[in-house]
């Protein structure tokens, strides 16, 4: 089923604004602490990285959840209200929501962190359907640019910038913690290409095409189940199956956020296996190692 974000309910609509003007955006459960509100788990590591025990995080996408079709709940909007700094990334659900938010927490400050990412185009793999004589792409913009390490390196200065800007007293902090995080990145950069140096295939199918960026920068090819937010027809998964008999595929990966259903059937029509890997985990620095060992131990 295709997802539509714009189909917000209509008690939203109206008890979210009665709540945020009950609160009083000044007020703060941590004095001398910078309020900061992101979308998504992994910009909560990287705030958090860079500002240490300097800021106070909220994240509107929890844990399970996925961000094309999140609304956010009335108490997310009350801790939204008491916010500072609102740290975009691109995700779907802004869209919908952003003009909300800056409407609602007038003083608060917004700084997107994809400023200077160059965005490629969702995975450029067309899936034919041969009986239909049709076929599928999908060019839209990829939102996922938190999972290269060298947009992540972009990301982590905007946050620094932001912060020190709004906390100058501060500056040195954010940047002697910018400096240790941009360090980390740079190993992990040259671990992940270690790891990847002696593979023999470069092709994975996975159920969303998240990780196109980080196909992009490794010189991997994802092969996407699903196409322009909607799952595949028959003929597209007979397709799948085929190809991925043909190339020696046997493993498909997929997202606890989203169904595995499909996933599931092509696995058990090619003898293979689905592995679980989440692009939303909270600890990313941990997170992209472990996709990596994924990655180098299934086509090795």
């Amino acid at each position: 089923m295709k997802r539509n974000h714009k189909n917000l309910s209509m008690f939203s609509f109206f008890l979210i604004p009665v709540l945020l003007l009950a609160c009083n955006p000044k007020q703060s459960a941590n004095p001398g602490k910078t309020i900061v509100t992101v979308s998504i788990l992994p910009q909560k590591y990287f705030v958090e990285r860079i500002g240490g025990d300097l800021v106070d995080v909220n994240v509107m996408v929890g844990p399970g959840e996925e961000p094309h079709t999140f609304e956010p709940q009335p108490s997310q909007m009350e801790a939204l209200s008491n916010s500072q700094i609102y740290f975009t990334i691109g995700v779907e659900f802004e869209d919908a929501w952003l003009s909300r938010f800056k409407d609602a927490n007038p003083e608060m400050k917004f700084f997107d962190t994809s400023a200077g990412i160059e965005k490629i185009a969702m995975t450029a793999e067309e899936h034919h359907d041969e009986d239909a004589g049709t076929e599928h792409e999908h060019g839209e913009l990829d939102p996922h640019i938190w999972l290269s390490p060298a947009n992540v390196k972009i990301i982590a200065r905007s946050i620094a910038t932001a912060l020190s800007e709004s906390d100058p007293r501060n500056s040195t902090v954010y940047q002697e913690n910018l400096d240790a995080f941009l360090a980390d990145i740079d190993n992990l950069d040259q671990e992940i290409q270690t790891s990847l140096a002696s593979i023999s295939s470069r092709q994975f199918i996975t159920f969303h095409p998240a990780w196109g960026y980080f196909a992009h920068d490794y010189d991997l090819e994802q092969i996407a189940i699903e196409i322009g937010g909607n799952e595949p027809s028959a003929a597209e998964l007979a397709h799948l199956i085929n190809y991925a008999n043909e190339h020696g595929i046997q493993f498909v990966f997929a997202e606890p956020e989203f169904n595995t259903r499909a996933a599931e059937t092509i696995a058990s029509e090619i003898n293979g296996q689905v592995i679980l890997i989440s692009p939303l985990a909270e600890d990313w620095l941990n997170n992209m190692k472990n996709i990596t060992q994924s990655l180098a131990e299934v086509l090795k």
